[in-house]
């Protein structure tokens, strides 16, 4: 058959093809559905199947539409209710069963959400893909602590990194430059390796009396915050297990109930 001939049944009773569906990748934010936009709102109600991550919270699965279909694709470190990749397959092949599907996924689908590669696997199956940025987890941390990223005369600067790696193995990170001082160093899924993090900064020359700024569930209910210092950082979080992110640097000591370190730290600096 010719490449782009439609051939048309004389046949009404015969089943018709459905055009393909479009995959949506939507940032679902940190978890208060308050931090959800306007548009992943409007493409939740509307969507025909949501695709999500097993730390979405019921209150931002509640809005989805009443005709949508959630399916629970259960990512968790080390555990995984479906493999990346068939985490990719699954959402094309929902696209082509001519679905509107709604990949919703923790904080922004591009910053440490994988959300890169399901779109490439969505446009090598031909599938129409639209990405919805969220806000992200180190954001909303940030904002509801009251500690800027970057702040005139503390940090100039700021890098976010992942703290993940795979097993037995360390992150691949560049420690020197991370090093440097009045520069904010941001650590998504950092609880694990906070240890090695610490002792990697302060080796690469990284004053061990920097402020660490660590919140756990970010914008939820039970949101948790410890100001720390880096050099007693792992000590600080071997009580900690939910989702954290990390704050690294001088900006840390700026938290709307934890100022009172950053005199201690400014005498520290003289």
């Amino acid at each position: 058959m010719a490449r782009g001939l439609v051939v048309l049944s004389s046949d009404p009773a015969a089943p018709r093809a459905r055009p393909p569906g479009q995959v949506w990748l939507v940032g679902a934010g940190p978890g208060d559905p308050d931090l959800l936009t306007i548009k992943a709102l409007r493409l939740l109600q509307g969507a025909d199947v949501v695709v999500h991550d097993r730390l979405t919270p019921p209150a931002v699965l509640a809005l989805a539409g009443p005709q949508a279909r959630l399916i629970d694709v259960g990512k968790r470190k080390s555990r995984h209710t479906l493999p990346q990749d068939d985490i990719n397959a699954l959402l094309v092949a929902l696209g082509l069963e001519g679905l509107k599907v709604v990949r919703l996924k923790g904080g922004d689908p591009f910053v440490f959400g994988r959300g890169g590669e399901e779109m490439l696997a969505c446009r090598a199956a031909g599938l129409e893909v639209e990405v919805v940025p969220g806000v992200s987890a180190a954001l909303a941390a940030s904002a509801r602590a009251g500690a800027p990223l970057t702040h005139r005369g503390l940090a100039q600067s700021v890098t976010f990194v992942t703290g993940h790696a795979a097993k037995d193995q360390e992150p691949d990170l560049d420690w020197t430059a991370l090093a440097t001082a009045n520069h904010t160093v941001v650590v998504y899924m950092g609880l694990s390796t906070a240890p090695l993090i610490a002792a990697r900064l302060i080796q690469a020359g990284r004053d061990a009396a920097t402020p660490v700024l660590v919140v756990e569930n970010a914008s939820l209910d039970h949101e948790a915050r410890v100001l720390t210092r880096l050099g007693d950082l792992a000590a600080a979080v071997s009580a900690l297990d939910g989702p954290a992110i990390l704050i690294i640097g001088e900006v840390a000591a700026l938290a709307n109930d934890l100022a009172e370190i950053l005199p201690e730290f400014e005498r520290a600096q003289a």
